[in-house]
């Protein structure tokens, strides 16, 4: 009797045994490759994209006392520089994302990044804070991927990662991970935290890829930022493509999450940024209608946005007019733009921000982070328990009817000089409440107003009308209107 009841757990036994034997080359490899340090910081493999080569972002100088950004990385960073010997005070951050985090349409002498080292510099003046801009101009985030296994080889204290707008810049098709059934694409995302799949992945599937361009299993992006709108005709690049804006989403995520289990593994904390967007003041990119809008409604439509006069007697009667026209093309962007203009002129603010925000969601030139890339950001900051640091809401707070607009944001998303400083106060107090900054001088907020006004005053005329000119082109660049033509691939 207890023989035969025995058999059942012996079974499972082997069972378990069988699997374990199968496993264990898997199980060793992991345990090898975690034992010798491989890709810990080096590599991550991205089963979405790949990259032709991989730059450098910093160099030494000329002395090596110093790192600087390198001058091939120009224009699209901005010179920067830290010193090669970490001071035994010192306190380094390394700042990421894109022009936004540069400072555009300026430079990053008013951007965040200099506002927050000023902050901390009058805080606490007894250690020597660092803050290391390292905005690329239209860099997505998988761009900055690369750039973070950098720079947490310089001893980073703190990393702070603004990215979500440029996510649908480049042109992507994604291979076979785009091609394939969305579990396919689940697992590459799982399997890649484990250091055997990654190795195993980069001898056989990438290296094979990387050899046979005719059936490759990735997009391969050029060493530098290629952006559709650089390009002569950039707006016709863009369609209304569901599948693609879920894979350009997905993607994203991933990179958030690698991106945070690079700086768990280094052991540097990591703060997220949820960008800011401009609802009020910026009408979408691209609009298109909706499949089968009989021709006189799309002529009619596209009549409205071409006007330069009213053609309306009155507000109601031209909210009337276009919801009309919603319940034929409902997801024309336009349309949705024009009704939250209208409802904000009737002081319906609710209304008037769902549709802005509609709007921004159904532009087919996305340049603008989308809802579900915001609830991304939220859910990463929760999985690694990191701190955020909302914008969103800080502009949102600062601005009338809670809309963002014009009075904080340039153009479609890059804020004000004074928006830059609300940015870096907002991120001093949470090093603060996270104890990475003592408060030394009970003056130090006053202190701090005298130190923007230098800053200000030594930049020259020049600087400023840098930035203005720069934000025509900026403009220009968005409406698709550049007239460079596209390089032979």
């Amino acid at each position: 009797m207890n023989q035969t009841g025995k058999r059942p757990y012996r079974y499972v036994l082997i069972r378990l045994l069988a699997i374990f034997i199968g496993l264990s080359p898997f199980l060793l490899l992991e345990v090898g490759l975690h034992l010798s340090g491989w890709n810990e910081t080096d590599e991550i493999i991205d089963p979405y994209v790949g990259f032709s080569s991989v730059r450098p972002l910093f160099e030494r100088s000329d002395d090596s006392e110093e790192y600087q950004v390198s001058p091939t990385r120009y224009p699209l960073f901005q010179p920067d520089h830290f010193p090669a010997r970490k001071p035994d005070n010192g306190f380094r951050i390394f700042c990421l994302g894109g022009s936004t985090v540069q400072g555009r349409p300026y430079s990053i002498e008013t951007s965040f990044s200099r506002w927050l080292e000023i902050n901390l510099q009058v805080a606490d003046p007894t250690r020597d804070w660092d803050v290391v801009n390292c905005g690329g101009v239209s860099y997505a985030s998988y761009r900055l991927v690369p750039i973070l296994q950098e720079v947490l080889q310089y001893e980073p204290d703190l990393i702070i990662l603004y990215t979500g707008h440029n996510e649908f810049l480049e042109d992507r098709t994604y291979g076979s991970i785009k091609q394939g059934p969305a579990l396919v694409r689940t697992a590459h995302e799982r399997l890649s935290v484990f250091k055997s799949y990654r190795f195993l992945r980069s001898l056989f599937v990438d290296r094979d890829s990387s050899a046979n361009p005719a059936h490759p299993s990735k997009a391969t992006l050029p060493v530098d930022v290629e952006a559709e709108l650089d390009f002569r005709g950039g707006l016709d690049f863009y369609h209304r493509d569901d599948p693609w804006r879920e894979d350009v989403i997905s993607h994203f995520e991933f990179n958030l999450q690698q991106m945070a289990k690079l700086a768990r593994s280094a052991d540097v904390p990591l703060i997220l940024v949820n960008p800011a967007s401009n609802l009020s003041g910026t009408p979408p990119f691209k609009s298109e209608h909706t499949a089968k809008v009989p021709s006189e409604v799309c002529r009619q439509i596209e009549a409205l946005g071409e006007s330069v006069t009213p053609q309306f007697a009155s507000v109601e009667e031209e909210m009337t007019r276009l919801q009309e026209w919603l319940t034929l093309d409902p997801d024309y962007a336009a349309l949705h733009f024009r009704l939250g203009q209208c409802q904000l002129a009737l002081d319906r603010p609710e209304a008037a921000r769902q549709s802005l925000l509609r709007a921004k969601e159904l532009d087919v030139c996305p340049l603008r982070i989308l809802e579900p890339m915001h609830e991304v950001i939220r859910k990463t900051a929760r999985t690694w328990d990191l701190p955020l640091v909302d914008v969103r809401a800080i502009f949102e707070q600062a601005s009338q009817h809670g809309i963002p607009g014009d009075a904080m944001l340039v153009d479609h998303v890059h804020p004000t000089i004074g928006a830059h400083q609300l940015i870096a106060e907002h991120l001093a107090q949470r090093m603060q409440s996270l104890g990475w900054l003592e408060i030394h001088r009970p003056d130090w907020q006053e202190q701090r107003r005298e130190e923007y006004v230098s800053q200000l005053e030594s930049l020259d005329f020049m600087y400023f009308q840098r930035g203005k000119d720069r934000l025509r082109g900026l403009q220009r660049w968005a409406r698709g209107e550049v007239k460079a033509e596209r390089p032979e691939k």
